[in-house]
């Protein structure tokens, strides 16, 4: 049930601009009230106006683009109400009614900057002063069941009206206003197939008119539906959560190939008891293929989802055929509804894929927008399950669809977005990920859009960085996973962790390292085994997964080693490390040679003398180098500094960004290759 969040402590002190926001970030704090970035909140609140001195009303109401969840004052378009409620008089019918929209602009009021969102309209011409238009599963699981209007009066008697489905804009406005005025004493309307407008005095009587009318409809619900089973009852058990983990890490590489053209997708896994429920239903592939309802579903998840077979063994065998059939329905799609002036047909791809017994998988451009694919078909599920348990649900028709998914204003809304980063719809392992070196290679791929898996065996440090690349980044971005690389179950269940969180990999740093130094014939055994262990095996371990992964997801890939000068010019006193160092360099060539086949390009960073905040610097590896040239530690990075030939200091981010050179499309016709960060080292010339 719905919870009434209000807390007048909270509210007393706040001035009606922060109540309004006060009451947004409620509404917004629940997925099951509104969807991400859907539905819209305002307030007419009294001002004067800058140019006369005179009193004027401001219509404060949620912009265009924004969350209620999470936005700040500076996401409400400001206008006054008094120009909105003009533009009627240019209103020249339904079908021009987008005309209008840029008029919007010329009723922002003292140079508010965030553009008025469509539908600005549904709160300019209600005549009330605070109004709500949220988009509750419960409430859309009565708006879109074929007995919608019926059941409205049923739940509400006379205190909620009801509109046929209409697509968002000045006419719905117009439509709202004259319901009212037709009904003076209803409280709210329930919108067919969208959602629910409400309204108050007050902010907090207005909210509590959202929450209480939202509240009354989950009451019918599970009275009406009681314990009649979901979706028709069961039809397919679902499998272990272990089970579940691992079929999406096998699954999710492949099906990220086959839905990467242009710009590769990033995927999201979810496996909750709702999603599990509905892929396990007898009534699941017919409720799926009708689409979705409320146009805010659909616009982030396509009209339907992919279904695939529940067999993982089928799945993989069919995914190329089963993907483009759908590729081909979508086409045909697009040709049954097009009208003259349709945008292009975007990408043709699913973006929700649900299996039988596993879960759905999203794949987007980005992971914040799988993941929030992912929530909005969580709430189509819920919307499908109200509606069919307590009377027919149906889809929004597909014309209808069709015109909101190539509206020419979402078009534009689309063009607007900035260009994508270079590094954007990547994700990238980084070992040693917690270190000075790898924090800088991870900052460096996160400021380009990429995603990043962080893998270190300091799980100390590996919180402490992941920390600070959430704080930075946000949580979708980044995550962290403690791994040692000379472990092979270790290594496999990092790769398994990138594919169920992101849905595989693009790119692999192999930048674990440790360092030692002794005269050889006192290098002990352990010493040279260690070194070989982390920087020998631990470096096959992770470019074998690396290779598997790339290979099983078909698109390619940069593997990247973080070597060293030592793997060219040999140092006394470090036989162990320089060797080690050798082999990855090899190592690297020999892939090279084999997956280059595969479009897989594996190159070399060697740094030299890399003292700021490398961890391998900061136990005895600094005070050996020293003692081997005769100096003390202190003096080791002028020292350094003074033999290269450029007399620079090498930093963490210089290294970075010779991996990021091998790691983006820069260097896409470059494999096998070397490239050295060590200002300059004459010995380590390659030849």
């Amino acid at each position: 049930m719905t919870s009434d969040r209000w807390n007048e402590a909270d509210a007393k002190a706040l001035a009606e601009p922060e109540l309004l926001l006060y009451r947004s970030r409620l509404l917004g704090a629940d997925l099951g009230v509104t969807n991400f970035g859907g539905g819209n909140t305002s307030a007419k609140i009294a001002g004067v106006d800058p140019l006369s001195n005179e009193r004027v009303t401001i219509l404060w109401v949620k912009g265009s683009g924004g969350d209620l969840g999470s936005m700040d004052l500076s996401g409400f378009a400001k206008l006054y109400q008094d120009k909105v409620v003009a533009l009627e008089s240019r209103f020249r019918g339904r079908e021009l009614e987008d005309e209008l929209v840029p008029l919007f602009d010329y009723c922002a009021f003292a140079g508010s900057a965030r553009a008025a969102s469509i539908d600005t309209p549904l709160h300019a011409f209600l005549p009330f002063a605070h109004i709500d238009h949220v988009h509750p599963d419960s409430v859309i699981a009565i708006a879109a069941a074929r007995h919608s209007e019926a059941l409205t009066r049923e739940i509400f008697g006379g205190e909620l009206g009801w509109l046929p489905w209409q697509r968002p804009g000045f006419d719905l406005g117009l439509r709202l206003r004259d319901a009212v005025r037709a009904n003076p004493k209803i409280r709210g309307v329930v919108l067919a197939g969208h959602g629910l407008i409400t309204w108050g005095d007050t902010s907090k009587s207005c909210y509590r008119n959202t929450i209480d009318t939202i509240r009354r409809a989950e009451g019918w619900l599970e009275e009406r539906i009681g314990t009649t089973p979901a979706f028709g009852g069961a039809r397919v058990a679902s499998r272990s959560a272990e089970d579940r983990r691992a079929v999406a890490a096998q699954l999710m590489p492949m099906l990220r190939g086959h839905l990467s053209g242009a710009q590769r997708k990033v995927g999201h896994f979810a496996d909750n008891a709702q999603v599990l429920e509905f892929v396990g239903g007898q009534r699941f592939e017919e409720l799926a293929g009708l689409g979705t309802s409320c146009p805010d579903h659909f616009l982030r998840t396509k009209i339907r989802p992919l279904v695939l077979p529940a067999d993982p063994a089928v799945a993989i065998a069919a995914a190329a055929e089963t993907i483009a059939r759908y590729r081909r329905d979508y086409q045909a799609y697009y040709e049954r509804y097009r009208r003259s002036d349709s945008p292009p047909m975007r990408d043709a791809n699913p973006v929700v894929l649900l299996m039988p017994s596993v879960g759905m998988f999203t794949f987007a451009r980005d992971k914040a927008t799988a993941r929030i694919a992912s929530e909005f078909y969580c709430n189509a599920i819920g919307v499908m399950r109200g509606a069919s348990g307590a009377d027919e649900y149906l889809g929004l028709p597909e014309q209808q669809a069709f015109d909101i998914e190539y509206w020419a204003l979402e078009e534009a809304k689309l063009r607007r977005q900035p260009a994508p980063r270079p590094l954007a719809g990547r994700v990238a392992i980084v070992t040693g990920g917690a270190g000075g070196i790898g924090g800088a290679i991870a900052m460096r791929f996160l400021a380009d859009d990429a995603c990043v898996v962080l893998l270190d065996n300091d799980e100390a440090a590996l919180e402490r960085a992941g920390a600070e690349f959430v704080q930075k980044f946000g949580k979708d971005r980044t995550r962290a996973m403690r791994c040692d690389v000379t472990d092979e179950a270790h290594v496999a269940r990092a790769f398994a962790f990138a594919a169920r969180e992101y849905g595989g990999v693009d790119i692999v740093v192999s930048n674990a390292g440790i360092a030692s130094a002794a005269p050889f014939d006192q290098t002990t055994l352990e010493t040279w085994r260690r070194n070989m262990d982390v920087l020998g095996t631990g470096y096959f371990l992770i470019g074998r997964e690396a290779a598997r992964t790339m290979k099983a997801q078909g698109i390619g890939g940069s593997i990247v080693f973080v070597a060293s000068k030592n793997a060219l010019v040999a140092s006394a006193g470090a036989a162990a490390y320089s060797t080690a160092k050798a082999a990855e360099l090899h190592l690297a060539r020999s892939m090279a040679l084999e997956l280059a086949p595969d479009g897989i390009r594996v190159n070399t960073v060697n740094p030299d003398a890399v003292l700021q905040g490398s961890r391998i610097w900061s136990g005895s590896w600094r005070a050996e180098r020293a003692r081997a040239y005769g100096i003390d530690p202190s003096e080791l990075e002028k020292f350094y500094r003074e033999r290269s030939l450029l007399k620079k200091n090498v930093t963490p981010e210089d290294v970075a960004e010779a991996v990021h050179f091998f790691a983006s499309d820069r260097s896409a016709k470059s494999t096998g290759n070397i490239l050295n960060v060590d200002a300059g080292n004459a010995a380590a010339f390659t030849r």
